[in-house]
């Protein structure tokens, strides 16, 4: 049986691998860079008693940690881009394109972040005169097709997790207006954006519950169950 219905096993573990080779890479320079750098030792004294750290061991432990993290969580945009190109009809155009993601058949095209404050608020006009300038002039290879703005980990409302499948209209800091709505450059939620692309209601739920399987078949390593379940309440406080 395999994992789930709308991406084949061996391209989810392989992108599993990728993902979990981001992180070694990361931990590796992290580590490597760890004394070529200028350590502020004010700073570790005070983060060791501010922070409970009980030896200098445990804190170079963290940080590395620290600096190998943001080498992952630059890699996780980019890895959903990919798991979403093994869909049926659709393409991962890699990096360094027009677009991230494409599909023909549905005439869409998407860039994909990670989370809602991947873009600064500032920047994000310029994301939308991109996409506007793909799918609006009619010399466009993609002139018609509905360009997407996909913020993987939406913007709580309220403190909690929403969905949503809107006209993208970023605020303009230079004039102080709002980019004219347009329904054919959109912003939306990566759940929203999974059901798109794959058909299924829960696809975002379904991979996430299936990793510690994939993650302990291409590695070995195994996530006990009782912290899957701290996980999936972290998961609940993402999205809906």
């Amino acid at each position: 049986m395999p994992y789930l219905n709308w991406i084949a096993d061996v391209d989810l573990e392989n992108e599993v691998i990728e993902i979990l080779n981001t992180a070694n890479t990361g931990i590796q320079k992290a580590t490597d860079e760890f004394d070529k750098n200028v350590i502020d030792p004010f700073s570790i004294m005070f983060e060791m008693a501010g922070f409970n750290i009980n030896t200098v061991a445990q804190w170079e432990v963290n940080e590395k940690a620290r600096k190998a993290q943001k080498t992952l969580s630059n890699a996780f945009g980019t890895f959903h881009q990919s798991i979403l190109g093994h869909v049926n009809n659709w393409t991962d155009l890699g990096t360094g394109n027009s677009a991230d993601l494409l599909s023909t058949e549905n005439r869409i095209i998407a860039e994909i972040k990670n989370k809602y404050n991947t873009v600064k608020g500032s920047d994000q006009v310029t994301v939308y005169d991109h996409l506007q300038s793909l799918v609006m002039p009619i010399a466009s290879v993609y002139y018609g097709y509905t360009a997407y703005y996909v913020e993987t980990i939406p913007k709580p409302r309220g403190g909690k997790p929403q969905t949503y499948n809107i006209e993208f209209t970023p605020s303009n800091n230079e004039t102080k207006t709002l980019k004219p709505a347009n329904p054919k450059i959109r912003k939306i939620d990566g759940k929203s954006f999974y059901e798109l692309v794959t058909g299924e209601t829960d696809a975002l739920k379904s991979l996430y519950t299936v990793l510690p399987e994939v993650i302990q078949k291409v590695s070995g390593k195994t996530i006990k169950t009782a912290e899957i379940t701290v996980m999936q309440h972290y998961f609940k406080k993402a999205f809906v």
